[in-house]
């Protein structure tokens, strides 16, 4: 499943969060009463305490904590940046990027706290702090970006290692340090930083206000049922719509709110097609209802900045000063990869629709298959062509259970064990968040902490993401991994199972498959812990593979009610319905990857968003019966920041890794579980993070680049002719 990753909106680039950061303990800030002006200790910048190497104060957080944290943790980040700007000594590894690579401790416990304030405790009152922040952190950024006494002397360390190499992951921590400066402007002149700055400044702003708006539109679209509105939903899922609606004040009624986990299931189940068309509009209308959460006018300036900024670094377009250090290296060869599999997904979609449509008219239902339809006449379909029903699978896809799966996969490919911690033990930010210790089965080392929240909220932002609260790295005292899942499943009634769709069950392991990179990570300096976009998702793609697994079906997929394991022969209807409506899941996606480069290629002068996006889409033929999986309006992947601004590609990138390493598993003796492939996968894939590079890295796991032909084959695709 395509989702978001990153704990926070304001989430910025891999550099930054490092030069961001600063290792001091002056963290008072000044309060004013009557009589005397005295310091307190702000608990945002203080440090964690407790077990497992400490961990965030979150039973501490308060909202007028956040701006004087921010504010005084900007003011010691730039103390030090320009400590280590103004040295007298010659720049060295040691004392320039060392240095900077040390910085950062108190910023970094503020973004830890406002990441969850943004992402998964967000309120109006904290959503005014974001808007006045905004501007000021991107000035704070443009201070480090743009000294130029540190640039210099990042670049005498960066050509002294040219031509005296350093040590591998040295070399790799210099590289990225300078290209990130130079990418971000350093080499301008006065002027061109000026506006440089100014541009980021007013972008900061606008991605903020972006996300804001989607979370205004999913929190302000409710739809509620009656008890003869119900037809076609499962018990569970009625229940948690009760819940839904009770929990808003709806006593009686059920609620299906303008989320996805709340969205996808009743579009699926629900027989009445009226309604199916209210909610799919809500949900695909996010930030494109011209109201005053209308993300429109946000997403035409923000083009025409993006396009101005690499203007002023000598780029013709956003998309090849983006993509100038991904795997793909440019654009031409993102759209080359994406040109490749579009016609076979939307010719499959023409198959889908046909099938639908037939069984429509065997019904009698007098319909065209419209986009609110495609749900509920696929799962016919489905029934029909492989007498599988997934309403039935749900039974056997209990939410704990697959939790206990993922630990067992971790245990056989990792070595990890996960030990649940004690209620109480270790501070959370909400009763629904349950945390777990990490450790290494044989050695009994400890590894890190695990922390899950897995239901939705209001003030939760939509979608799936793994972030972490603290990295692992060893230049300055080991560092244990503090990772985060984060989903949004429907929280059902008291005593109630939350039972799941496959595609649901897949992102939960595609999500765990971000916090084993966490953990499994075994670098130096923090910078080697951020990631190649293109390539970060191949590691948790690859562990969706694992849920189909015999070992996994056999163990932990069991019928909620009986305890009873999965039948062989509903398994067996699985794995031969596994791809199926491939057309619809292939197409939603790519349209969407496809935009964000064409809007990113395009000229934004005067650019209407909403005509842009429906031309676009009739030239490449998009199916009418569905729509991109992420409508541009609300596309927060690409504009609610920078993180997949050109890179939305990037999925489809990593999945032909992914097809390509399961087919190494597949091929081994033992499977997905054999011992020596595992092994390089976290030696080569996995720990390594990015202390080398990804395409190196991939060739030394599988002996040669990937290829896309495994991408077809999973697909159920034609395999093009070499």
């Amino acid at each position: 499943m395509i989702t978001t990753h990153i704990s926070t909106t304001f989430k910025i680039t891999a550099l930054f969060a490092i030069l961001l950061l600063i290792g001091c303990n002056k963290n008072k800030t000044t309060v004013e009463t009557k009589s005397e002006t005295k310091e307190v200790e702000n608990p945002l910048l203080a440090e964690w305490t407790g077990e497992y190497g400490g961990t965030p104060a979150f039973d501490k957080v308060n909202i007028s904590d956040v701006k004087p944290a921010l504010e005084k943790a900007m003011e010691l980040n730039l103390e030090e940046i320009e400590a280590i700007a103004n040295s007298t000594e010659t720049p060295t590894f040691a004392n320039t990027i060392v240095e900077m690579e040390k910085s950062g401790k108190e910023l970094n416990k503020i973004f830890t706290y406002y990441g969850i304030l943004s992402s998964n405790m967000s309120s109006p009152e904290f959503r005014e702090i974001q808007k006045e922040m905004a501007p000021k952190l991107s000035d704070f950024r443009s201070k480090i970006s743009q000294n130029e006494k540190l640039f210099q002397r990042i670049k005498t360390v960066y050509d002294n290692a040219i031509k005296n190499p350093l040590e591998d992951d040295q070399q790799r921590v210099v590289q990225l340090t300078y290209e990130q400066f130079a990418m971000n402007g350093a080499e301008l002149d006065v002027e061109k930083k000026k506006r440089y700055a100014a541009i980021n400044k007013e972008l900061s702003e606008l991605y903020t206000n972006f996300s804001n708006n989607i979370l205004a539109d999913e929190e302000g679209y409710v739809t509620y049922l009656t008890k003869e509105q119900l037809g076609g939903l499962s018990e569970p899922l009625i229940n948690a719509y009760a819940k839904a609606a009770t929990d808003r004040g709806q006593e009686g009624k059920y609620a299906v709110t303008n989320t996805r986990s709340s969205m996808d299931p009743f579009l699926t189940y629900s027989t009445e097609r009226g309604l199916r068309e209210k909610v799919w509009k809500n949900y695909y209308s996010r930030g494109d209802n011209g109201d005053e959460h209308d993300n429109n006018e946000n997403i035409a300036k923000i083009l025409k900045l993006r396009k101005e900024r690499v203007g002023l670094l000598g780029y013709d377009n956003y998309a090849d000063w983006r993509l100038q250090n991904r795997m793909a290296k440019n654009p031409e060869n993102a759209m080359k990869l994406m040109n490749a599999v579009w016609p076979a997904a939307i010719a499959r979609v023409q198959e889908e629709v046909a099938d639908m449509q037939a069984i429509a008219d065997a019904n009698g239902d007098k319909i065209t298959i419209e986009p609110w339809d495609y749900r509920y006449y696929a799962e016919k379909v489905r029934k029909k062509k492989y007498d599988l029903n997934s309403d039935e699978v749900k039974q056997y896809l209990q939410l704990d259970k697959l939790r206990e799966a993922m630990f067992f996969v971790a245990g056989e490919l990792f070595n990890y064990k996960f030990t649940p911690i004690a209620e109480g033990k270790v501070p959370v930010f909400h009763p629904d968040v349950k945390v777990w210790e990490v450790n290494d089965k044989t050695s009994g080392e400890h590894i890190g902490l695990w922390y899950l929240d897995p239901f939705a909220r209001t003030g939760k932002r939509s979608g799936a993401w793994a972030t972490t609260y603290r990295s692992h790295t060893t230049f300055d005292g080991k560092k244990t991994v503090l990772g985060s899942n984060n989903s949004n499943f429907v929280k059902p009634a008291p005593g109630e199972p939350v039972l799941v769709s496959w595609d649901d069950a897949e992102t939960f392991f595609h999500e765990f498959g971000h916090a084993l990179h966490f953990f499994s990570s075994e670098v130096r300096y923090p910078t080697l812990n951020g990631g190649v976009r293109d390539y970060t998702e191949f590691q948790s793609q690859l562990l969706e593979r694992w849920l189909s697994t015999d070992k996994v079906i056999d163990k932990y997929l069991v019928h909620y009610k009986t305890g009873e394991p999965i039948p062989k022969a509903l398994v067996q209807k699985i794995k031969k319905a596994a791809t199926f409506n491939q057309g619809f899941a292939t197409t939603e996606y790519l349209a969407s990857a496809l935009m964000d480069m064409k809007f990113h290629l395009a000229d934004p002068t005067n650019i209407d968003v909403d005509a842009f996006e429906r031309e676009t889409l009739n030239e490449l033929k998009m199916p009418k019966e569905l729509v991109m999986r992420h409508r541009t309006p609300h596309f927060g992947h690409v504009f609610s920041g920078e993180g997949y601004a050109t890179a939305y590609y990037g999925y489809m990138w990593a999945d032909v890794l992914t097809s390509d390493a399961a087919e190494a598993f597949a091929e081994a003796p033992d499977g997905f579980y054999d011992k020596d492939v595992a092994d390089k996968l976290v030696k080569y894939l996995f720990a390594p993070r990015n202390a080398i590079d990804p395409a190196e890295a991939y060739k030394k796991f599988r002996g040669r680049d990937a290829q896309i032909e495994a991408l077809m084959r999973d697909r159920g695709f034609p395999v093009p002719k070499s």
